[in-house]
């Protein structure tokens, strides 16, 4: 609980200094540049809990529905397992379907947390429900994953960011969370990274 509470500090300081500056600009006050467009959303202001955590869904958002797309159907049902890589350790890892569907099923858990709202009646466990089979569907509920996430990060406050809700094995503060969601969401992308270079497939954020 300490840790927990340390660590939501820790990100709000963070937050503040970061918000500070931007309102500073960094340069004097006399200075006037020209305007920015405000035709992407990059390039809105993040004043606030929810803009920032907000910014961050749409990161990853964008790297894991791209990275899911850019798999061909016929290779859903790959594991690493399958390559015979000697000296590796893959024996009973996910099908790269099972990891979109897991990264989405804990969107799920972490943004309902969030906000408060029920978990999906089909998701019976850690890889999402058994009866998406296609590509096409299983794209489909882990953008529905996100829309949830970006639901719940437009919730979040400085009145209500530290708030207790009950997650895993106890108590958490909402932007530790949040926070948490994130990284999961990263983690499960770094996966995903791997499972296309083996089908020598490069994943669409590293072709620039």
């Amino acid at each position: 609980m300490k840790y927990a509470r340390t660590l939501c500090l820790l990100i709000v300081l963070s937050v503040a200094v970061s918000a500070l500056g931007q309102a500073k600009g960094g340069a004097p006050a006399a200075a006037s540049p020209a305007p920015a467009p405000q035709t992407q959303a990059s390039q809105q202001p993040m004043n606030s809990f929810a803009a920032l955590v907000d910014r961050q869904v749409s990161q990853y958002e964008k790297n894991v529905v791209d990275a899911a797309e850019a798999m061909p159907a016929e290779k859903y049902d790959f594991t690493p397992a399958s390559l015979n890589i000697p000296g590796s350790a893959y024996k009973d890892v996910r099908t790269f379907a099972q990891l979109v569907k897991h990264t989405a099923t804990g969107n799920y858990r972490y943004w309902t947390t969030v906000t408060g709202d029920k978990m999906p009646d089909n998701i019976k466990s850690a890889n999402g429900p058994d009866e998406l089979k296609t590509k096409a569907e299983i794209i489909q509920f882990l953008k529905d994953s996100f829309a949830l996430a970006h639901k719940a990060a437009k919730t979040l406050t400085p009145e209500n960011a530290l708030e207790q809700v009950q997650f895993f094995r106890g108590p958490a503060a909402r932007l530790y969370v949040a926070s948490g969601a994130i990284i999961h969401a990263a983690d499960e992308y770094g996966q995903m990274v791997e499972y296309l270079r083996m089908n020598g497939i490069v994943p669409p954020a590293s072709r620039q």
